[in-house]
């Protein structure tokens, strides 16, 4: 059972994290370093905790844990040290001739107290991340952990509250209830990652205050696999994209788009590499997770009778799980493509040629998108999908480069973060003009006595 905060103290934390901003103490560059320190610090301390968690959320093994959760995170902290000191230097801009000899910057300047929701799927990567670009940005914050993986909550709440004060960064834990308490609350930032349903209600919430939010929320992500795709090679890439963290991945290859005559051939390839990896019963496996609870293994068990069962469809409602499953003859139309599927269930779809696939691409703007073929075919339909970002010949790997923005598109959401990308999604671009005093012509004021002069002047510039 997660603990509950109630909504007295929700608006004395965020109320006090006000305050505490305004002291301009979390602006200091040493301080947003020392405290990136602290926070990393405070991580290896509670690692075996935290692979306990996870296991007990989502019967995730310690490798997949330490792969997925903690790495991840343990590297952003460390390219935000390295880094600091050249992002939080004013970047000096080009001026205008007729502003000389004036002096124009740019200063990334914190937005001041954010809150940050994170999701069940990486209950810990996907909440302390942000977290990261968070004081890396020079802000306080207020976190709360999901209460879908209450055990991962608490190590969550462990780590931030004994070693932060709750005027600077302060996890709050709850249910649904709590949520909504803290979406009453007026922040200058608010970074959500879930579900496109929620996600609309968190924006509602924050347009009442005018708040700037970040959504990281998922979609329907294709894997298109070309007539010139390396079959081997991609049936064992996703594969591997399908099954980390049981399918609740919201860049996992949700189906796949193959030409009719290498259908079987993928078919019996992702079927091998599922025996490679989990054996013949996946069940058994340390490295097979589970879905996240009840409603999650009733939705996705709904979505067995579409299509015809070629490999897998085993469940156990006891331990929810829901065997790595594929599906062929599904239709467009059926259940399971009408929403993301967010778990271990891989749609595989025909086409006969490039019309039909043409047809088939998505409306909507997923996530991710995978396409597998030579180059220059496959970047050909990759840039012909709008999609938050993806990968040629590969899945999932592009989320672990810092290097690359991620984030979604329209219903997959709305900016980016990781690496300095987080930095700037937490702050915000002020420009400055910093003037001469020993030089002050009267061209700019009234009354304007030289004003053909000065507008032949900028119609030139």
């Amino acid at each position: 059972m997660i603990s509950t905060t109630n909504q007295t103290d929700i608006s004395t934390i965020v109320s006090s994290q006000k305050q505490y901003y305004r002291t301009q103490i979390t602006k200091s560059t040493d301080f947003r370093k020392e405290q990136l320190r602290k926070l990393r610090k405070a991580i290896i301390q509670s690692e075996d905790e935290l692979y306990k968690a996870v296991d007990k959320d989502l019967g995730k093994g310690y490798e997949e844990a330490f792969l997925t959760e903690m790495s991840l995170v343990i590297k952003e902290i460390d390219l935000h040290v390295k880094n600091l000191a050249r992002w939080t230097k004013p970047k000096r801009v080009s001026t205008p001739i007729y502003l000389l000899p004036s002096r124009s910057e740019v200063v990334a300047e914190p937005m001041g107290v954010a809150l940050i929701i994170g999701p069940f799927n990486y209950p810990f990567q996907l909440t302390m991340a942000p977290l990261v670009g968070a004081i890396s940005g020079g802000n306080c914050c207020v976190i709360k952990p999901s209460e879908q993986t209450p055990h991962t909550a608490e190590v969550i709440k462990d780590i931030i509250n004994n070693t932060f004060e709750s005027t600077y960064l302060h996890v709050i834990t709850g249910d649904i209830e709590v949520g909504k308490a803290l979406l009453e609350e007026a922040y200058d930032l608010i970074f959500f990652t879930g579900s496109t349903n929620v996600g609309k209600i968190v924006m509602q919430k924050a347009a009442e205050h005018l708040c700037p939010v970040i959504l990281e929320l998922g979609g329907k992500s294709p894997s298109i696999v070309l007539p010139s795709a390396d079959i081997a090679t991609s049936a064992k890439r996703i594969a591997w994209g399908k099954t980390i963290n049981a399918g609740q991945t919201c860049i996992a290859p949700d189906y796949v788009l193959v030409h009719r005559d290498m259908a079987d051939a993928l078919i019996d390839g992702i079927t091998s590499h599922w025996k490679d990896m989990f054996g013949e019963e996946p069940k058994n496996s340390s490295y097979f997770g589970r879905v996240v609870s009840e409603r999650a293994f009733e939705r996705l068990s709904g979505y067995l009778d579409n299509g015809e069962i070629v490999y897998g469809g085993q469940v156990d409602r006891n331990s929810r799980y829901i065997a790595p499953t594929i599906l062929r003859n599904v239709r467009m139309n059926d259940p399971v493509m009408q929403e993301e599927i967010f778990g271990p269930i891989l749609p595989i779809i025909t086409y006969n040629n490039y019309v039909e696939l043409e047809e088939m691409l998505p409306e909507e703007k997923p996530l991710a998108c995978y396409v597998f073929g030579k180059k220059t075919e496959a970047l050909k339909w990759f840039d012909h999908i709008d999609a938050g970002g993806g990968a040629i010949n590969d899945t999932i790997l592009h989320v672990s480069n810092a290097n690359i923005p991620f984030g979604g598109v329209g219903k997959s959401g709305i900016g980016n973060y990781h690496g300095k990308s987080s930095f700037e999604a937490f702050t915000h671009q002020k420009g400055r003009i910093i003037s001469k005093t020993w030089i002050d012509p009267n061209l700019r004021y009234p009354p304007y006595k030289s004003f053909s002069w000065v507008k032949r002047l900028l119609k030139s510039w």
